[in-house]
């Protein structure tokens, strides 16, 4: 994998030559996967919102028709779509924008496991690396909705919220679907995170959480009707 190789920081061998510059050229190819992807990405409509989730749902999950429908709503509502291109979550929500006639997009990574482009996608890009990828999330959402998931939603939730905390990125709607599954997360930030100083109270208003699509969407709605404001964090 192109992540692996670039992350180990080994030197590669060409023969019994060292090939020194062999992450230089990386470079170059990093380079090259940011300008395609934002030259796909700058043709996409203004509204788009990416949802995170397991990769693992399966069809007949409760979330996985919840995140169906919400890709449905979401196009109805004026919105797009953007998922990690991938099965489950992923492309229950690119089914339902697909099923309401909408732009549904896959930013697709390569893996070596897991990790098969679903075929719910108007447009589909292929990313090597991890961080390349979620430039493109985060550029080009106006929201975030985040399903229940595993490590990579986890990344996927907290780079979205470092991102607005550290106000790197213009503050967006952070839905996280499903309370009862959050509901040991959110705890956990209040009683560890909270109490020990790590976060400001603030922090916790960067996000909510809601049970169904539609909550989720009316939510989002709300905050580009009436604008967003997010908690200053000292």
């Amino acid at each position: 994998m192109a992540d692996e190789k670039l992350l180990n920081g080994r030197v590669e061998f060409i023969g019994n030559q060292d090939f020194l510059n062999v992450d230089s050229w990386r470079v170059l190819r990093i380079m090259a996967e940011f300008v395609d992807s934002f030259e796909t990405m700058n043709e996409l409509p203004a509204k788009m919102v990416s949802v995170f989730g397991s990769a693992r749902t399966r069809p007949e999950d409760p979330f996985y028709q919840e995140a169906q429908k919400l890709g449905r709503l979401l196009v109805e509502a004026g919105y797009g779509v953007i998922t990690g291109g991938g099965p489950g979550i992923m492309g229950a929500a690119n089914e339902g924008a697909v099923q309401a006639k909408g732009e549904s997009v896959g930013l697709n990574i390569e893996l070596p496991m897991e990790q098969h482009p679903n075929r719910h996608q108007t447009k589909s890009l292929n990313f090597r690396y991890f961080f390349t990828r979620k430039v493109c999330f985060l550029k080009y959402s106006v929201g975030i909705c985040i399903f229940p998931g595993g490590f990579g939603t986890m990344d996927e939730l907290f780079e979205a919220l470092t991102m607005i905390q550290t106000r790197k990125i213009n503050p967006v709607p952070v839905v996280l679907v499903g309370k009862e599954y959050w509901n040991g997360l959110l705890a956990w930030l209040k009683d560890s995170m909270l109490s020990n100083g790590m976060i400001a109270k603030g922090d916790l208003d960067l996000f909510i959480t809601v049970d169904t699509a539609e909550e989720a969407v009316e939510y989002m709605m709300n905050c580009h009707r009436y604008g967003f404001q997010r908690s200053v964090v000292e």
